[in-house]
């Protein structure tokens, strides 16, 4: 018989991703006793199979993309990527999926490591199964924080376990680079995915079910991504339903729905995300399991309050740095209960006890980089507020002529014409990620049109947009 082991911190954390990682630093800074149970790599998707993997295989991608808008070297790139170089780059970063670093770290704030499935087993306690099947029961005296993120969801089409279909996990560890790449989705993985393989040497084809890419952003923006992966060689349909996927002698074969059949090595199903909330034990509190977890500005869960839902799991933004915005205001909210102290907006980020989602930045690191904050044209209008957009052709701006040969690229600023300050701004083209955090303070602070005047881009950066953006505004 194993033995049950029972032990008391003051938080328990579900998840061991960069957003429990950030709540267990904020308690532990508060003096608070912390247990983080983790049931696979300690750093989370983001570390080993998203952020991280992802964008280490994209720089080279886009670095070759920009050398070659550029005078006296586009010569010297026209070979292909050594696709060899980029993904020992990729698991280089990844740590060789190894996750000894991030466990010294977490020691390193005195927090305790339990490897193991955590499941609720009542209010403030989880029992964690380790590798060896023995038990251990958590009890939390002051909070318990579920932080345990999002995985791929995949459609429900027949046979499709028996096909063995990539998901984003394996998108961006294979070892291998497929032939032939079917690509199904529209979102941020399928664009930054077939971006990533087609550079590669993948004959890439896109199916989207709906009318274009990037969806939740200005229509241009994916205008412009499919534009651009047409001319590398992907093969983008929109449109278009996959009504059956089969593999057939190690041939992936995809029927559209006009019966369209394409084959391919493998198929990526990036149609979204669901909740890592089946088997936590949601049902021993009186919540259903597999579900969202609705919480208030202190990231605190409806109706218990003792439990917390950070990042992903709340779906208010699956973004990982919002999840660790989120983790640092949910550790400070439980410091603060714990000492008896009133929550209170403090306007200082250590000190802030509720957290805000009007201003949440997304970057998407395709060739062309798209990058928004806030609220788009539509959904502005949506949500009742009189608003105006102006749009501004990116290679009007003498930075961006710099940048690169034939630059192409395109900002929105969407204006509330009641104060006069921004609800949303989008970027499109080469480098413009960087662009974002400007428009991420402006739209965070409510910054108005009249003082952005006095906010003055330096010469010659493509920076220099936010001015003729504003001199659209001002002479539309």
């Amino acid at each position: 018989m194993t033995e049950t082991e029972t032990n008391t911190y003051d938080v328990v954390v579900l998840g061991a991703g960069p957003v429990g990682e950030n709540v267990a630093d904020r308690t532990r800074a508060a003096g608070l006793t912390t247990a983080v149970v983790e049931s696979e790599l300690v750093g989370g998707e983001c570390s080993y199979w998203a952020c991280v993997p992802s964008k280490a295989l994209l720089r080279p991608v886009i670095a070759r993309a920009d050398a070659r808008r550029v005078p006296g070297l586009r010569q010297s790139v026209q070979g292909p990527l050594d696709a060899s170089a980029v993904l020992a780059h990729r698991d280089y970063y990844t740590s060789n999926w190894k996750d000894d670093g991030q466990v010294g770290w977490l020691d390193s704030i005195g927090a305790a490591l339990y490897r193991g499935h955590g499941r609720l087993t009542g209010p403030r306690t989880v029992t964690v199964t380790g590798p060896d099947g023995g038990e251990h029961v958590l009890t939390a005296r002051q909070a318990v924080a579920v932080c345990t993120g999002s995985r791929a969801a995949l459609p429900g089409l027949p046979g499709l376990d028996a096909v063995k279909p990539w998901t984003s996990r394996e998108a961006t560890s294979s070892k291998t680079v497929p032939g032939r790449l079917i690509v199904i989705g529209g979102g941020v993985v399928a664009t930054e995915m077939a971006t990533v393989w087609q550079a590669l040497g993948s004959q890439v084809t896109l199916l989207v079910r709906g009318r274009g890419l990037l969806p939740r952003m200005e229509p241009f923006a994916g205008e412009l991504i499919a534009e651009a992966l047409t001319e590398a060689g992907a093969d983008v349909r929109t449109g278009t339903s996959v009504e059956s996927v089969t593999r057939e002698n190690g041939t992936v074969v995809a029927v559209t729905g006009t019966g369209d059949r394409i084959e391919a090595d493998e198929i990526l199903f990036a149609t979204g995300r669901a909740p890592r909330t089946d088997d936590i034990g949601l049902e021993t509190i009186g919540l259903d399991p597999g579900s969202w977890l609705p919480v208030d500005d202190s990231l605190r869960v409806d109706g218990h309050d003792w439990l917390y839902a950070v990042g992903d799991v709340n779906h208010r933004a699956l973004l990982t740095h919002q999840g660790k915005y989120q983790a640092r205001i949910a550790g400070a909210a439980i410091a603060a209960r714990a000492n008896g102290e009133t929550l209170v907006a403090e306007p200082w980020g250590a000190h802030a006890a509720t957290a805000d989602h009007a201003a949440v930045p997304q970057v998407v690191f395709t060739d062309p980089e798209a990058a928004a904050v806030g609220l788009s044209l539509a959904e502005a209008e949506q949500a009742g507020h009189r608003v105006k957009a102006v749009d501004v052709d990116l290679s009007t701006v003498a930075g961006a002529g710099l940048y690169a040969d034939g630059y192409q690229g395109r900002a929105r600023m969407v204006v509330d014409l009641e104060g006069e300050i921004l609800r949303g701004v989008t970027f499109v083209g080469p480098g413009v990620g960087e662009l974002i955090h400007s428009a991420t303070v402006a739209v965070a602070g409510q910054v108005p049109i009249s003082r952005l005047w006095h906010a003055v881009p330096s010469y010659p950066t493509i920076s220099e947009v936010w001015l003729r953006l504003l001199e659209a505004y001002r002479d539309a």
